[in-house]
C-alpha cells in the first residue's frame, strides 16, 4: 500500500467512510451515520458483516429481527434528532432486501433520512443464478433491489469497487439535504463487497455536510408579507417541517407578535405547547372543532413545513372561503407550490424569522383573536370530558387510557403512534407539552411502526421515557423488536390496548357500507361473518414470552398505577389493558374521501353512497 492509498474491501471501505461523515447546523456537529442495523445472510455476512466486526470500534452495530422494523427504528432515530443524524440498515439478498421496501416508502414519504445497504447478485455473474436471485428474461441487470428505486431518493448499484467513491458522496449529500432527504439505497453485489481495492486516503477523511438554513427570496418574502397584512382571518398550518428545522421558538415569536392562530398537522403537533393561547390543536379530518371552524372561514392559510395531505385538507373540502389564498413556507419547491400558493422556498426557522420582521407592527383584529380563544376554551372542555374517568373502578375507554397516560408523562416523554383509531384520538385530544413529545407517523400510517420506532427514539434520547401506543391489530403485525429492546437494554414502555380487532377500519367500514366485514378478531360464524366470541389470544402473555415485563390493568385505577410503574422501570415494560369498546372520542369535524360503491344492492352501501355524493359536492380545487 502506498502512502496515499489504503487497501480494503469495498465493504470495509464503506464502513470506514460512513464513520467519518458528519452534519453541521448552527455550529453543532453530529455523526451523520451513527450506527448500523443489520440482519445477516449469505448476501452480506462475508462483506458488510465482516467489515462491521472489523470496525466495531467506530461503527456501532444493532441486531434486528425484521428488516422492515429495522428501517422503522432508524427512522424513529432520525426524526428524534431532527434529521441531523441517521442510521444505516444492511440486509441480505432476496426477502431480506424486499422487506426494506415498506420502511423505505415510510422514510421517503415522511422526508426522513435512512441509508439502506441490501446485498445483491454477483456483479461478475460467476454464480448465476444464485440462491434468492430474481431472474429477468430480458433485463439481466435487474434484481429484487430494483423495487427500492421508486421509494428511494437516491439509488445506485455498486458493480465496481471504485464506483463507490462517487456514489457514497452522493448518498451523503442527499441524506444531509433537508430538501432532498429520504431513503437512500446502495445495492451491494456480494462479490464486490468482498473485493479489495486501493482506496485514496482522502476518501476516509472527516467530512462535514452543512445543513443549510436557506433564506427566502426577497421578492417572495415581500409578496408573502403583503398577503398577510391584507388578510382578515389568517391561519397558520404547522407541519413537520417546523420540528425538523427546530423552528418552534421562531413560530411562537411570530404568533406572540401577530396573534395569528396555529393549527397543526399530525407531524406538526407540538409546534406550540397545547396551552399557548393561539394553539388550536389538530386540523383536518382528525382535527379539533375550533381548528376546522377557523379553516372554513380563513381567507389566508400560511402553511409551514406541511405536505397538505388529504387528512389535512379534508380531501379538498376544508378551506371554503371563496377568496381563500395560500402562502406556503417550505424547504422544497415541490411542497411550497401546492394549492397554487404564494411560495417561500426556504428553511422554516429562517423563513419565520424573516416573516416576523416584515410583519412588525401587524396584529390580527381583536375580535378575531377573541373568537378563536373562545373556541379553544370550548374545545378544552371537550378534551377534559373525553380524558376524564369519574369511576376509577370501571373498565377504561380508549380516550380514558390517554387521559391516564397524560397524567403520568413528563414534559419530555415521547409518545409514539402510527395507525388505527389512536391517531385520530391523539390528534384531537393529546395535550403536547414539548416539541418532541408527540411522535405520530402519519405520512404512511404504517401498522407495526410504533415498537421499532420506540427503539430508535430511545437510542437517540437515552434517559427519556419513550412510549409506544399500540392496538391489538398493530401489535400482531410486528411485535418482534421487543426481543431487540430486551437485548439492547432499551427501557421502552409499551401500552397495548386490546379492543379485539381493527377499530379504526371497522368504523370506516361501517360508514362506507362495508358493514364492518372482516375487521374484528372473532370466531367465524356459520354465515361467514366474524361475529362469534373473541379469539382466545393472550397478547400480554406473548409480550412476556418475548422478554418484556408485563403489567395487566383491568380498571382505571389499576391502569394509572401500572403506567406510573412502567414509567419508573429501567427495563422494557408493557402495560396491557382491555378497553371498553364504546366510542368516547369526539366525532370527526371534517370529511375524508374514501370512495363508496357507486352501485350496490345492500341498503348500507346505498345509504353510504348518498352521503358520499353530498360530501364530495363540497370539494374545490384551489387555483
Amino acid at each position: 500500500m502506498s502512502a496515499t492509498t489504503r487497501r480494503l474491501t469495498t465493504a470495509q471501505a464503506l464502513v470506514r467512510f460512513l464513520s467519518a461523515q458528519y452534519t453541521q447546523r448552527d455550529g453543532v456537529r453530529r455523526r451523520l451515520i451513527a450506527g448500523t442495523w443489520g440482519i445477516f445472510g449469505h448476501g452480506n455476512v462475508a462483506g458488510l458483516g465482516q467489515a462491521l466486526v472489523e470496525y466495531r470500534d467506530v461503527m456501532p452495530y444493532h441486531q434486528g429481527r425484521n428488516e422492515q422494523a429495522m428501517v422503522h427504528a432508524a427512522v424513529g432515530y432520525a426524526r428524534q434528532l431532527n434529521r441531523l443524524s441517521a442510521q444505516a440498515v444492511t440486509t441480505s439478498i432476496g426477502p431480506g432486501a424486499t422487506n426494506l421496501v415498506t420502511g423505505a416508502a415510510l422514510a421517503t414519504i415522511n422526508r426522513l433520512p435512512v441509508l439502506l445497504l441490501p446485498g445483491d447478485y454477483f456483479a461478475s455473474r460467476a454464480a448465476d443464478p444464485l440462491l434468492q436471485q430474481l431472474e429477468h428474461p430480458v433485463e439481466a441487470d435487474v434484481s429484487v433491489n430494483d423495487t427500492l428505486r421508486p421509494v428511494s431518493r437516491y439509488f445506485d448499484r455498486i458493480t465496481r469497487p471504485e464506483a463507490l467513491i462517487a456514489s457514497a458522496l452522493n448518498a451523503m449529500r442527499v441524506l444531509a439535504d433537508p430538501a432532498e432527504t429520504g431513503a437512500v439505497t446502495l445495492a451491494l453485489p456480494q462479490d464486490v463487497q468482498a473485493e479489495a481495492y486501493d482506496w485514496p486516503e482522502e476518501f476516509f477523511a472527516d467530512r462535514v455536510w452543512t445543513v443549510r438554513r436557506t433564506a427566502p427570496d426577497p421578492v417572495e418574502l415581500d409578496a408573502a408579507v403583503a398577503a398577510v397584512r391584507a388578510a382578515r382571518r389568517p391561519l397558520i398550518v404547522a407541519g413537520g417541517g417546523v420540528h425538523h428545522s427546530e423552528a418552534e421558538d421562531a413560530l411562537r415569536a411570530l404568533v406572540d407578535a401577530t396573534g395569528i392562530p396555529v393549527a397543526s398537522t399530525q407531524a406538526g403537533k407540538g409546534a406550540l405547547r397545547h396551552d399557548h393561547p393561539a394553539d388550536l390543536g389538530g386540523i383536518g379530518h382528525t382535527g379539533t372543532a375550533v381548528s376546522d371552524e377557523l379553516a372554513r372561514t380563513a381567507d389566508l392559510v400560511i402553511g409551514v413545513g406541511t405536505r397538505y395531505t388529504d387528512f389535512t385538507t379534508a380531501s379538498g373540502t376544508l378551506f371554503r372561503d371563496p377568496g381563500v389564498r395560500f402562502v406556503n413556507l417550505n424547504v422544497t419547491g415541490f411542497d411550497a407550490h401546492k394549492l397554487a400558493a404564494r411560495t417561500l422556498v426556504c428553511d422554516a426557522r429562517t423563513g419565520l424569522e424573516r416573516l416576523a420582521e416584515g410583519l412588525a407592527g401587524y396584529r390580527v383584529d381583536e375580535v378575531y383573536e377573541a373568537e378563536y380563544r373562545t373556541g379553544k376554551a370550548r374545545w378544552d372542555e371537550v378534551v377534559e370530558a373525553a380524558l376524564r374517568a369519574d369511576d376509577d373502578t370501571a373498565v377504561p375507554t380508549q380516550t380514558q387510557v390517554l387521559g391516564a397516560l397524560d397524567a403520568v408523562v413528563g414534559d419530555d416523554d415521547v409518545v409514539i403512534n402510527a395507525a388505527g383509531s389512536l391517531p385520530g384520538d391523539l390528534h384531537k385530544l393529546w395535550r403536547a407539552r414539548s416539541p418532541r413529545q408527540y411522535h405520530l407517523e402519519y405520512g404512511y400510517s404504517c401498522m407495526g411502526y410504533e415498537i421499532p420506532a420506540a427503539l430508535g427514539v430511545q437510542q437517540a434520547a437515552p434517559g427519556t421515557p419513550v412510549w409506544a401506543l399500540v392496538g391489538d391489530g398493530t401489535y400482531l403485525m410486528n411485535p418482534t423488536e421487543i426481543v431487540t429492546a430486551v437485548q439492547e437494554n432499551l427501557p421502552v414502555k409499551l401500552v397495548l390496548v386490546q379492543n379485539h380487532g381493527y377499530a379504526s377500519i371497522g368504523g370506516l367500514s361501517e360508514s362506507v357500507g362495508a358493514e364492518r366485514y372482516g375487521t374484528a378478531y372473532r370466531h367465524r360464524a356459520a354465515d361467514g361473518s366474524f361475529t362469534g366470541a373473541p379469539l382466545p389470544v393472550d397478547l400480554a402473555a406473548n409480550a412476556a414470552s418475548l422478554g418484556m415485563e408485563v403489567l395487566r390493568a383491568k380498571t382505571v385505577r389499576e391502569l394509572r398505577a401500572a403506567l406510573a410503574e412502567a414509567r419508573n422501570s429501567d427495563r422494557p415494560t408493557c402495560v396491557y389493558v382491555e378497553t371498553d369498546p364504546a366510542p368516547t372520542a369526539p366525532p370527526a369535524e371534517a370529511w375524508w374521501d374514501v370512495p363508496v360503491a357507486e352501485v350496490a344492492t345492500r341498503e348500507a352501501a346505498v345509504r353510504a353512497r348518498e352521503q358520499y355524493d353530498a360530501q364530495v359536492a363540497g370539494r374545490r380545487r384551489h387555483l
